[in-house]
């Protein structure tokens, strides 16, 4: 089978399958639901005809067998997705005999695997399957692969009540993508308050939705800026004649999906900037509606684990990043580059020739509040110095990057002198690599 590689959009080719799956999933009952890594380009190059036929027949295979309710069909690949790397296609816990699916599947995909460069992974003591692909990016090196254009939109508070815990946990980790504080279900909101008010978002599951409900949320959104949204299937219509300015999240969702729901929520306001404050009261409880819907589904609020600390404890949680790496690490560099077909001397005289007295631009910067040249200057940087094994330079970048998210830009001054410190070491090791 000729290999065929061009550019494709990751969504497009699940969507296609999720299309093609419609007749068995209906007559089954089955939701599929997406589970994808963040770290997975939307822009892929390989062989998408290849890549869709694979899936279809795999999902298909599990599905004709599965009693399950629910397929959860996972995306994995490395955090740090440089040029080419293999992604993961993987359904866990099947609760089939891994024989019974794996050998009809083999027959009928090899041919598109060995097109792809592919390979079925399975273990006969366990019931999950997965697929693994390798594929490669279309931007070099750009791993922020969905960008909000604002930085207004990024770190709101989602509260998401679901009758399934497998697609909340699907969304949360989307959200997150956006540094966007999600809880889920009654025990998070009542640990809040029962104050709908806090929430810059609520996303309900339409089978959970009625009049009760919807008559808090209109109360509520007379005095907030509060976003509801309905998570619907596809095929069905809101059962309630709304009044509500209400928006709507369709399943199956995607990372895309998230991106275009939030700015389809917050474009409005970009430019406005209001800061919203917490009333401390709450302004009513959601909590007897919410019951009532609950006590007609099949599954009660499920335990949550605890609420994380407040954002300005946590502000760099998201980094684990272990500061203490060497000042540059070559080996490290060396496999960047050569996975994206550079020479990692040269981009060394590259980051020596950007660089080079950057320090003094990022004070003065500053200084000026000129603050979108920081957000620019510090994902550039960020990039760069990954890329040459700088990973202490880098986390300096993150760490700025996160305190726009966050909104605590006045404590950037105390990188200043960190970055024009770490940045000493990392161009004299540079230049001692390069003479060397």
């Amino acid at each position: 089978m000729k290999k065929i590689d061009k550019f494709f959009d990751i969504n497009v080719v699940l969507m296609t399958v999720f299309v093609s799956l419609e007749t068995l999933r209906d007559r089954k009952n089955i939701e599929l639901i997406y589970d994808i890594d963040p770290s997975i380009p939307k822009e892929l190059k390989g062989d998408e005809k290849a890549l869709v036929n694979i899936l279809t027949q795999m999902l298909t295979s599990i599905l004709q067998k599965s009693e399950k309710k629910e397929i959860i069909f996972s995306l994995h690949a490395p955090k740090n997705f440089i040029d080419e790397e293999s992604i993961s296609f993987l359904v866990e816990d099947t609760k089939l005999l891994v024989q019974d699916v794996t050998q009809q599947l083999k027959d009928k995909i090899q041919r598109y695997l060995d097109a792809v460069n592919g390979e079925l992974i399975y273990d006969e003591n366990s019931s999950d399957i997965h697929i693994s692909i390798p594929f490669r990016l279309k931007e070099i090196g750009d791993r922020r692969y969905y960008r909000l254009p604002d930085i207004s939109m990024l770190g709101k508070k989602v509260l998401l009540i679901t009758q399934s815990d497998n697609v909340a946990k699907s969304l949360q980790k989307m959200f997150k993508y956006f540094l966007y504080d999600v809880d889920i279900n009654k025990e998070a909101y009542q640990r809040r308050g029962d104050n709908l008010g806090y929430y810059d978002i609520f996303i309900i599951d339409e089978s959970l939705v009625n009049k009760e409900l919807e008559k808090v949320v209109q109360k509520i959104q007379k005095v907030t800026h509060i976003k509801y949204v309905i998570l619907r299937k596809a095929n069905e219509e809101h059962p309630f004649d709304s009044e509500l300015s209400v928006k709507y999240l369709i399943k199956p969702v995607m990372q895309e999906s998230i991106f275009e729901i939030i700015l389809e929520l917050f474009t409005d306001e970009m430019h406005h900037r209001e800061i919203r404050l917490i009333d401390k009261k709450s302004l009513t409880s959601m909590d007897k509606c919410i019951h009532e819907a609950f006590s007609h589904s099949t599954e009660l609020f499920p335990e949550k684990e605890k609420i994380q600390k407040t954002q300005d404890n946590s502000i760099f949680t998201e980094v684990k990043e272990n500061i203490n790496h060497q000042v540059l690490n070559t080996e490290l560099g060396v496999k960047n580059t050569q996975k994206v077909g550079l020479i990692y001397k040269k981009e060394l005289r590259s980051f020596l020739d950007g660089f080079e007295g950057s320090d003094i631009y990022f004070r003065d910067v500053i200084q000026t509040k000129a603050m979108w040249q920081v957000k620019e200057f510090c994902i550039d940087l960020e990039k760069k110095a990954n890329l040459i094994g700088a990973q202490k330079v880098a986390y300096i970048a993150e760490q700025v990057s996160l305190l726009f998210v966050y909104d605590k830009i006045d404590n950037l001054s105390m990188f200043m002198s960190k970055y024009h410190l770490e940045l000493q070491k990392v161009l004299a090791e540079i230049k001692a690599h390069l003479n060397a």
